[in-house]
């Protein structure tokens, strides 16, 4: 039996933007459908700061798989000069269990996240939409300015960052502006997208322009952490990746659920419910749409398929013997 391997870098060559958003519209319309299995993430996180997440999931059908995400979650990395993000995304083969393929879950985990914020924005900002603040500079304040270069109508960018000097090297690469503040940042945008390690919100209610749409890609999903005020996931119309996830995870959501004393009605809706028709996006220009992304691993299934199909055709990756 061999066994696939792909590298950072294969995967980089093997997985694009724009065809990796269309392979999140597609799972997650699918997972919505209940097609998919997908139970919640597994973390374990002793002391030290540095925890691990276990995130499986199944898909059926005529080819059934198995994958499973492994990650390693290491804050300090940036500093560094690593991804926080460290593990693999492992295929198996739903029928006889045999292991298909092991691929770099760092570049997988920037791109879909990325990906998943940009279904969310043609589903839900304003048509027209062209100011995007990013909020954070690191790996996925990166990916999420290709992701709304690739879906936004020649947008412009304001970058901020907590270490400004990453902000101007962000700009100058991407061919977008500096923000020297998260106020400045968010004066007029269209399209907020976050990607900190926020542990307090960094985004109020009042510095967001009317009819703003905001990516809440941040946090660490310990149910604690949230970039977002509790007033504004209050005031809006409020979307996630996956319900179950959301409810147990999702800091943003919990805290303002248990200051405000809202429940599971505000959330509106799943993204793959948008996409299926079952339940309606944005109603008016002036309405605030939110985004939660927590991340699950019907999307990690996806994006290495995506990179195991391509690979196979273009002679890309290692087969080993396993």
């Amino acid at each position: 039996m061999s066994v696939l391997i792909l590298s950072d870098h294969d995967v980089r060559e093997l997985l694009d933007m724009e065809s990796c958003v269309l392979a999140m519209e597609d799972v997650l319309a699918r997972v919505a459908r209940d097609e998919l299995t997908n139970p919640l993430r597994s973390l374990m996180s002793p002391p030290g700061g540095v925890a691990m997440g276990l995130m499986p999931a199944y898909s059926g059908g005529e080819a059934p798989v198995f994958v499973l995400k492994e990650i390693v979650v290491a804050p300090a990395n940036p500093g560094r000069g690593l991804d926080a993000h460290q593990g693999s995304v492992i295929l198996h083969d739903g029928t006889t269990g045999q292991l298909i393929a092991v691929l770099n879950a760092s570049p997988i985990t920037e791109i879909r996240t990325a990906a998943v914020s940009a279904v969310a924005t043609k589903l839900l900002a304003r048509k027209g939409s062209r100011t995007v603040a990013v909020l954070g500079s690191g790996v996925q304040g990166r990916s999420h300015v290709d992701a709304m270069q690739t879906v936004l109508d020649d947008p412009i960018i304001r970058i901020w960052s907590r270490n400004p000097a990453h902000a101007e090297a962000l700009a100058l690469e991407t061919h977008s502006l500096v923000a020297h503040s998260v106020e400045e940042a968010l004066d007029g945008a269209d399209v907020v997208c976050t990607a900190t390690a926020a542990r307090q919100p960094i985004v109020e209610l009042g510095w967001l322009a009317p009819g703003a749409h905001i990516n809440a890609a941040g946090a660490i999903p310990n149910g604690k952490a949230r970039e977002l005020s509790s007033e504004t996931v209050a005031a809006s119309r409020f979307f996630v990746d996956r319900r179950e996830s959301t409810l147990n995870e999702a800091g943003d959501y919990l805290v303002a659920a248990a200051e405000l004393g809202f429940g599971p009605e505000h959330i509106v809706g799943e993204l793959g419910e948008l996409l299926n028709g079952t339940v309606a996006g944005r109603r008016s220009n002036d309405e605030l749409t939110v985004f939660k992304s927590m991340g699950i691993a019907v999307e990690d299934l996806a994006a290495a398929q995506l990179c195991v199909a391509r690979a196979r055709e273009r002679g890309i990756g290692v087969e080993v013997e396993f």
